[in-house]
């Protein structure tokens, strides 16, 4: 049910803050231990998608296919939306969390199923740790069905984000094409697979934090979606689970960063996989990451590639509804074990 009481957002309660409050502090065992992370460049591929519609698309398709087999994340430059869309849509994510409480908190729910929404935490309905983030979610695709719900404030808001969403939703539909040919699948295989599509967004604000080594900004966790399109700014926080360490993903500017999530791990029967990944804190730096998640439309039936299966392999995933497995993913919560555990067969190994 939506709150009724006035809601507290995290970023008007961290002004004069020492101390990281009892709720927010995680368990010993799932602190970040920042001490312990791997911080390299070139930590996941860098793929060019300058020649994916020309003579070298069968390479690029390679590369992406082996990142996605080896690393569930990869990175794209050159990829066809200018700087300035993406200057502006950081510009007015960093103005919307700066605007006055009272002009931001018109758009608060905590009704997951909303389909636009300011919120702060992960799922405040059900979660027993707080993490630290405040964020907008909203719904991109059709445009025409969700932009009036959209903030009004600042101005410029829908204008800017309607049109990082169309060039997000391009990069999406290009990148999902060669990861369907990646798999021996025609490229429109998982275009038709996904139904009507969907399109998420949240723009994630992660405050300065006074002790970042008790919390997180999101714990471990892999995405219930297709794929995911993120926008950083120049603030590192994005961590990476690979060959169980923790590994930090340096931002690049004006790059993308690409993951696969669970519903390609099972259009691909674990072909690919859906990689854990988290966000930490710092304690001097205000950080927004901005990520779009491409998905089944909720009528969408999902299940693995008939292509991809076989007396060996079997298919390691029973069928289900898109949006099954969407309302188990809010309800249960982040948590490092995967919603696809719920979804196996009894012949996945």
């Amino acid at each position: 049910m939506a709150t009724t009481t006035k809601p507290q957002l995290l970023s008007d309660l961290v002004a004069g803050m020492s101390r990281v409050p009892p709720n927010y502090i995680r368990p010993t065992s799932d602190r970040p231990n920042l001490h312990e992370v791997e911080s390299l460049d070139g930590a996941i591929p860098l793929i060019d998608l300058q020649g994916l519609n020309g003579p070298n698309r069968f390479n690029i398709i390679k590369e992406i296919g082996l990142a996605c087999k080896s690393y569930g994340f990869f990175q794209v430059k050159n990829h066809g939306v200018s700087e300035a869309v993406i200057d502006n849509m950081l510009r007015v994510s960093r103005e919307f969390f700066h605007l006055p409480e009272s002009e931001r908190l018109k758009n608060y729910c905590d009704d997951p199923m909303k389909t636009t929404r300011l919120s702060t935490s992960f799922n405040v309905n059900t979660e027993n740790v707080s993490s630290w983030r405040d964020y907008l979610r909203l719904h991109c695709h059709p445009l025409e069905d969700y932009m009036q719900e959209w903030p009004l404030n600042p101005p410029s808001f829908r204008e800017v984000v309607a049109e990082y969403c169309k060039n997000a939703r391009s990069i999406a539909l290009r990148l999902l094409e060669a990861i369907s040919e990646s798999l021996g699948l025609e490229k429109e295989y998982i275009d038709r697979a996904l139904g009507k599509h969907g399109q998420h967004m949240a723009i994630n604000y992660y405050p300065p934090c006074p002790e970042p080594d008790l919390t997180l900004g999101l714990p471990g966790h892999t995405d219930p979606n297709a794929i995911t399109i993120l926008l950083q700014d120049e603030v590192p926080g994005l961590q990476v689970l690979k060959d169980g360490k923790w590994v930090a993903v340096n931002p690049i500017p004006y790059t993308f960063i690409v993951n696969i999530g669970d519903q390609i791990q099972v259009l691909s029967n674990d072909q690919y996989k859906s990689v854990l990944h988290r966000a930490v804190v710092n304690c001097e730096q205000e950080r927004i990451s901005i990520p779009t998640f491409y998905c089944p439309s909720p009528d969408a039936m999902i299940g693995p590639a008939p292509l991809l299966i076989n007396v060996d392999p079997p298919p390691y995933y029973r069928n289900f509804a898109y949006s099954e497995y969407y309302q188990k993913f809010w309800d249960r919560g982040l948590t490092t074990q995967t919603c696809l555990d719920a979804f196996k067969t009894s012949r996945t190994p």
